[in-house]
This record gives C-alpha cells, structure tokens and sequence, in this order.
C-alpha cells in the first residue's frame, strides 16, 4: 500500500506533457493572460453597475419644497434631489414607495442571468469548445450593454440587464477555464488568482465612471463600448489544445502545441512523439461527458457539493455584506472606492497564502475570517465605526475566498467537465447573491439576523472544506477516472 500511495503522489506531481511541450508558463501565455484578463473589467462593471445606476436618492411630493422622502397616498408626482446625480433609473421611472421593490428586483434579475450564463456557457464550451462560445458571450455582451442605455421603460431595461447578465456570466466562467489550462501547474495558482485582480480593478475604477458621468444612461454606455474592443480576439484567441485533445482532434492538438512552442522559444521535435502517447495513454480520447457525470462517481459528487457550497458562501456573503455596511452614511464614490481598495490586497495575499497553505487551509481560514467578523456585526454596538471595520475585514476575507475557489474549482473537475464544474459552482455563487439581498433587508424587521446569517453560513463551508483534497501542485485530472482519484 505505501509503495502504491508513493507512486500515486509522484505520479501527480510528474509534469504533462503538453507543458512539457510549450512550457509552465511563457511570453505566448502571458500575452494570453493579458488579453484575456481585460475582460474581468467589464464583468465587474456590469456586475456592481446597480450602485450608480439606482443610488439612493432623495424624492419628496412635487407639492413640497423640501426632500422629506415620504410616500403619500395622494401625492401623483414626485420630484427628485438632482444635486448629486442628474436622471438615476430611480427617478426616470418613479421606483420609490408601493415601487420600490423594482430596483432590487432588477438586480436579483440580473443575477438570475449570469447564473443562466454560467450554466449555458459552460455546458456548450465542453460540448463546442472554449473559443467559439467565449467570442459569441463578448459579442452579445455589447450588443445587450449598448442597447440597454436606450432602454424606454423598466420593463426593457431589466430584460436587457438580463441578457447582458447571461453574456457577462458566459465570459466569466469560458475565459477562466482557458486560462487554466495553458498554464502548467507551477504557476497556476498564481494566474488563477491574479485572475481576480482585474475584476478588483474594475470595481475600483467603477465610481470614476459614476462621478463623471451622472445620468443613468450615458453612465450605462460608457461601461458598454469598451467590449468593442473584444471583437478583435477573433483573430488573438487560440482554442484550448487540452479541449482538442479530449475531443479526440490530436492533429489540431499538434498544430497548436508547436505554435506555441515557437513562439516561446522551445524545441519541437519530440510534441509529435509525447502527445501521439498521451492519447494513446489516456484510453479515453474519445470521452464525452455531461453535466450528470459530476454526480455519478461518489468521490466527485461529494466534492462537488462541497466546492459548490463554498460558492455560496463568496455569493451569499460578498453581496450581502456589501449591502449590509452600505447603509453606513457618506459619500457614495468614496464609500465605494474603501470598500472595493479593500478587495485587492486580500486578493494578493490569497497567492501567498495559497502557495504557502494549501487552498483547503486558505479557505477554511478565510471564511472563519469572514463567519466571525459577521457575527461579532450582531453583538458589537451598532456604531459606524465599528459597523464598518467588521463589515470590511468580513469583505476582506471574502476577496481571498472568492479568489480560492476560482482557483480551487478549476483545479478539481476534469478536463472533460471543467466547464461545466466550473459553472455549476459559480451558478451556485449567483444562488447566493440572488438570496442576499432579501437576507440584508431582515435588519430592518431584526438586527441580529443578517449578521448572524452572514457569520454561520461561512463557517458551514470552512468545515466542509473537510472532505476536499488539496490541489496545489498537482496534475489537472482530465478524465473522469483521474478526476474521480
């Protein structure tokens, strides 16, 4: 038996020979991360656009002279505070009062989407490959954020929001696995992780776009046509050789490996020899799976309903926190830029704690970070101060969370079904941000249940990180045997 273990673990840590081929990482793979990282800022955009799009704002009865923001039975018009924003989605169509339950409805909406994007892109980049379906999400990713700046009523503007959702939901999860697979294992939990920073980047660069641009729909516009720019990786983006060679395309295989190769500096003589038997090794060339093969094997249904709920947990947690702490009162563009300064620092450090601790130590420890922080919300005094530096470190130890399970996920599925691994978690992630909204409003009615929701719900996933192994340094399993040891 120990001869056996001894085996397995060397086994695990023996280079691939596709990375064999073209290298851990090189100046082809960085230029790829490059290009591909780029869209994280629209992502980010899209996804925290709801705060500049409807910010509070204060209303009062055309009748009145000041802003009281009271709703009155008989009052048929209401004027809004234009001194800090000019037309808001809020004071275009009126959602305040018996309406106000609109605006958060068209954020869960928006949700919804990206969680249908997750799982839609995910299942037709396993079944069509990573490329193809990651080029269609950019492209309908501009269609639907330009035409939603010209939205005439509600009802258009959240059915927009919702196919931009889907398309932004879809890049999320294809340009992810893409990355994950031209890097070798070396580095890749550094890339899976600084594959968050742009996302950061774009949260933080959000309330620029707010303060210059006060009307809800040139704001809309202006965080839309960069995507434009996208259209270009058409001719920039290669398909994942790890796809084609699950496909049973080894030609195709070849072809890209040696490019590759070329451009970093490697020789090319033995790819034809190394990859003809890594196919020939793998018995499964040929090997279709789908979604339900995640569940059929006991092991990886088990860690699938682990890594998933730990999803939930970053979902749950990152958006309900940050609209917990954001009744804290001051300015909404530097309340923003704390809070969003807050996430990149965690997200560095997630690379070191990942290298030095594992991801099932980084994780566990970082949503114990965020579960005790959360509950210490529902006994400390509710001062601002206090209030705020716990709901912080709470966000604080979800931007190293978010950042693991990312990492954590694309290092657990097989090849076969990474995407769709990869987009089950993340749907399960929007579950979670759909659920935190109503959660973070139970304050209103109990103080103590948000906190106490935000603070037991991490702890959950830190203990069920139990039962999943740690990845770091190993082999990407491509199989759903090698997977399933």
């Amino acid at each position: 038996m120990v001869d056996n273990e001894t085996k397995e673990a060397e086994g695990q840590n023996v280079e691939d020979p596709m990375t064999k081929a073209i290298g851990a990482i090189g100046k082809w793979q960085i230029w790829i991360c490059f290009v591909v990282f780029l869209v994280k800022f629209p992502v980010a955009w899209h996804q925290m656009s709801i705060i500049f799009l409807a910010p509070p704002v204060n209303f009062t009865c055309s009748s009145n002279d000041e802003f009281d923001n009271k709703c009155l039975s008989n009052c048929t018009k209401y004027k809004y505070d234009h001194s800090v924003f000019g037309e808001t989605i809020i004071s275009q169509w009126d959602l305040i009062c018996e309406k106000a339950w609109l605006k958060n409805l068209t954020q869960t909406i928006f949700m919804l989407g990206i969680l249908v994007g997750n799982m839609l892109f995910g299942h037709l980049s396993d079944r069509f490959g990573r490329r193809i379906p990651f080029l269609g999400a950019v492209f309908l990713q501009l269609i639907a954020g330009v035409t939603t700046a010209y939205s005439v009523n509600w009802y258009m503007f959240t059915s927009l929001r919702f196919l931009l959702a889907v398309a932004t939901g879809g890049t999320m999860v294809t340009s992810f696995v893409l990355i994950m697979e031209l890097i070798g294992t070396k580095y890749r939990d550094t890339i899976g992780i600084l594959y968050q920073i742009p996302f950061n980047l774009g949260h933080l660069t959000l309330p620029l776009f707010g303060y210059f641009l006060r009307n809800w729909n040139t704001f809309q516009l202006a965080i839309s046509l960069p995507s434009i720019l996208f259209l270009s990786y058409y001719f920039l983006l290669p398909e994942s050789p790890r796809w084609l060679m699950t496909a049973g395309r080894v030609e195709d295989t070849l072809t890209i490996l040696k490019r590759i190769a070329k451009r970093n500096g490697r020789p090319t003589e033995n790819i034809d020899s190394s990859i003809q038997k890594m196919a020939v090794d793998m018995n499964s060339v040929h090997e279709k799976a789908s979604f339900f093969a995640l569940f059929q094997t006991p092991r990886l249904r088990v860690r699938t309903l682990a890594i998933c709920f730990n999803w939930f947990v970053c979902g749950f947690c990152f958006f309900g926190v940050s609209q917990y702490i954001g009744h804290v009162s001051g300015n909404i563009f530097s309340n923003v830029t704390i809070s969003a300064s807050i996430l990149v620092p965690g997200t560095i450090i997630s690379i070191y704690a990942n290298q030095l601790l594992g991801r099932k130590i980084t994780l566990m420890s970082s949503n114990c970070v965020t579960g005790l922080s959360c509950l210490l919300l529902a006994v400390v005094p509710t001062s601002t101060a206090s209030h705020l530096t716990l709901g912080c470190i709470g966000l604080w130890g979800m931007s190293i969370s978010f950042a693991t399970v990312y990492l954590y996920a694309g290092e657990l599925f097989p090849t076969v079904v990474r995407n769709s691994g990869v987009g089950l978690s993340s749907t399960v992630a929007r579950v979670g941000s759909m659920v935190a909204p109503f959660v973070a409003t139970l304050a209103h009615t109990s103080a103590w249940l948000p906190p106490l929701a935000f603070g037991v719900v991490p702890l959950i996933g830190s203990c069920l990180c139990i039962i999943l192994p740690d990845t770091r340094g190993k082999k990407l399993p491509d199989t759903l045997e090698e997977g399933e040891a």
